[in-house]
């Protein structure tokens, strides 16, 4: 590890607005930030531009970015607290394990922005829109609670939709290119650290927003038994390029 990443994880470990693998949390998160605000949870946030920005714009909401990163995470972190936002915290944990930090109903919202979209062969099951990690997110959201995709990636952008299709998903909007459209505003006006390289190549920004049906979400049969289970020797350094690109 390097010696600029081994400061940044030092202190983060610090960081009030930082939590790592915490015990307890699930169902506790109105304790931590003193309100019942509406909770919006950034996967795969990286540096945490939603999370910061979001929670500069709406003080009436909570905001978490959730990454394995802490040598990213620690950006936003640094970020919001010198500009005292006691509504955006950063959790690290594997986005996998989610269901573990919150209970049934406790989030409203959810960002995937520039997530990686885990193109080689047999690791689609990691992409933050597949069915397993939509049956997760029902765990934890409301009823009729909205998931943002918003990537640079054409295929994991049609394989979300593919999958939305096929879950019964309510799909509220649909850009293939938000810049050329003009659809850029609002939270779609943040820009991440991602997105100013991927607009300097020229590239097309996707986005769509949907909420999950009242049904139980289900793996199709095509994703079962991949035999590409996840590995548990992996170093830390390992499952940190799996998550996302931030």
């Amino acid at each position: 590890m390097g010696h600029k990443k081994l400061i940044r994880f030092q202190a983060i470990e610090t960081y009030k607005n930082v939590l790592q693998y915490p015990e307890n949390m699930k169902g506790n998160w109105n304790t931590f930030f003193k309100n019942d605000n509406p909770i919006t949870l950034e996967l795969a946030c990286g540096k945490g531009e939603y999370s910061v920005n979001l929670g500069r714009e709406h003080k009436d909401r909570n905001f978490i970015g959730v990454d394995i990163k802490g040598n990213r995470i620690h950006a936003g972190a640094k970020i919001a607290l010198a500009e005292e936002l006691d509504n955006v915290a950063f959790l690290r944990i594997h986005i996998g394990q989610i269901t573990n930090y919150f209970a049934p109903d406790e989030v409203s919202e959810i960002w995937i922005v520039f997530a990686d979209p885990f193109l080689r062969k047999g690791k689609a099951k990691n992409r933050l829109t597949h069915s397993r990690f939509l049956f997760a997110y029902q765990q934890l959201l409301k009823a009729g609670s909205i998931i943002n995709l918003k990537t640079d990636s054409i295929e994991l952008y049609e394989f979300t939709l593919e999958t939305i299709a096929e879950q019964g998903c309510i799909i509220h909007q649909n850009i293939a290119d938000i810049y050329g459209k003009g659809m850029a505003t609002g939270p779609l006006a943040i820009q991440t650290y991602y997105e100013k390289k991927h607009l300097e190549e020229g590239r097309t920004i996707y986005y769509v927003s949907f909420s999950l049906p009242a049904t139980t979400i289900t793996v199709p049969e095509r994703f079962r038994n991949t035999g590409d289970e996840d590995d548990d020797s992996e170093t830390i350094e390992d499952n940190e390029a799996i998550i996302g690109r931030g």
